[in-house]
């Protein structure tokens, strides 16, 4: 029987099934890996935004890390929403403890509707508590702009250069989104201290959307322990998702943007 990795996702909620926590666990069960959950934070959203945010305290936060760590053997961690500067804290605190392959940190800032998923605060505390944890930090164009305090990249080579500027905080290696670039296509650039890879995707012109940057987090923490390298994982992660969201229209749920289809090659 093939071996199945057992992933821990550390996230936020999201109620309608589309993001967080919700959208990590079906992405681990879809891609063929057991799937354990911290909850951050609980948040009220859906389709059409964020109403509202309600932290979790750090004790119980701590005794949910605790229970799932002293159990389970787990292989890949994906960090999500944290929301504030305690929560790094204790996170940074526990990985110190225990010895776990491979951290994917998804640095949440904000949520599609520009809702703010992490204290400003916090952010510093992000770069330099947290990231130097990370085997590979996943941020679109406006978070990496907002963790380096530089405007967003508007092409390519501002896209390497801050994928490059990203590693100083310590992280090994960094998948820099492009997909609010204005361009025909969608490229993404890995960028560690020994590769630059450049990796392209159709533009794919759908509303429904919401949850693909929790999804390929995720994704990227349940195909790694599979894969001899992250360039393998990052292009079967991509590939799966590029299904996820082609196949996302024939599931109309909600009334805004619609979620990707985690299960588009298991449901007729």
């Amino acid at each position: 029987m093939e071996k199945i990795y057992q992933i821990l996702s550390i996230s936020g909620t999201d109620p309608s099934g589309g993001a967080g926590m919700q959208a990590d666990l079906k992405t681990f069960a879809a891609l063929g890996v057991y799937g354990a959950s911290v909850i951050t934070s609980l948040v009220s959203q859906n389709t059409l935004g964020i109403q509202k945010i309600f932290s979790v305290s750090e004790k119980c936060i701590i005794s949910q890390i605790d229970s799932v760590i002293s159990d389970l053997k787990i292989s890949a961690i994906k960090i999500g929403m944290i929301l504030k500067s305690s929560v790094i804290h204790i996170i940074s605190e526990k990985l110190q403890k225990c010895f776990v392959p491979w951290i994917v940190l998804d640095p949440v800032i904000f949520a599609k509707d520009g809702s703010r998923l992490l204290n400003q605060e916090a952010e510093n505390l992000l770069k330099n508590t947290l990231i130097p944890h990370a085997s590979i930090i996943t941020p679109n164009l406006l978070e990496a702009g907002l963790l380096l305090s530089r405007p967003t990249a508007c092409n390519e080579k501002q896209m390497q250069e801050q994928g490059r500027s990203l590693l100083k905080y310590g992280c090994k290696s960094v998948l820099i989104k492009g997909g609010h670039l204005n361009t025909k296509n969608s490229p993404d650039w890995f960028i560690s201290k020994e590769n630059e890879i450049r990796f392209n995707t159709d533009r794919i012109f759908t509303k429904n959307t919401h949850g693909t940057g929790c999804t390929l987090s995720a994704a990227l923490a349940a195909l790694r322990p599979k894969c001899k390298n992250w360039e393998t994982t990052i292009k079967l992660a991509k590939k799966w998702l590029t299904g996820a969201i082609l196949n996302a229209n024939q599931l109309k749920i909600g009334h805004g943007n619609g979620p990707v289809h985690h299960f588009y090659k298991v449901w007729k």
